[in-house]
């Protein structure tokens, strides 16, 4: 297994992670369902697949060897902190939420 090209991962992760956070702020624009929220985690849990791809065709392309799992985690690691610094205090807070309901919410009602 070839090692991680971390500056590679954080650009991937976080081209992933606008790509995300666009659709879901943009699915509230475009009310199709009565619950907004539930609306906006079906367009992430749809926009995200293409969005992943995308982040590895980025790191990839580089022709970098990097395991797809350990990329995959790494990403996921990335994802994780970007929440909690971005999405959280900025989206999340001023709407009432905060961070355990974020991190334990079921996507679905």
């Amino acid at each position: 297994m070839k090692t991680i090209h971390l500056k590679s991962a954080l650009i991937s992760s976080l081209i992933v992670y606008a790509i995300a956070i666009i659709a879901f702020v943009a699915s509230y624009f475009y009310p199709v369902m009565d619950d907004a929220d539930l609306q906006a985690n079906y367009v992430l849990s749809f926009v995200i697949i293409p969005a992943a791809f995308i982040g590895a065709h980025i790191y990839y392309r580089k022709g970098h060897l990097t395991n797809g799992i350990v990329l995959g985690l790494i990403m996921f690691l990335i994802a994780i902190v970007l929440d909690a610094l971005i999405t959280v205090p900025f989206f999340i807070i001023p709407y009432g939420g905060d961070y355990i309901s974020f991190f334990t919410d079921r996507v679905s009602g």
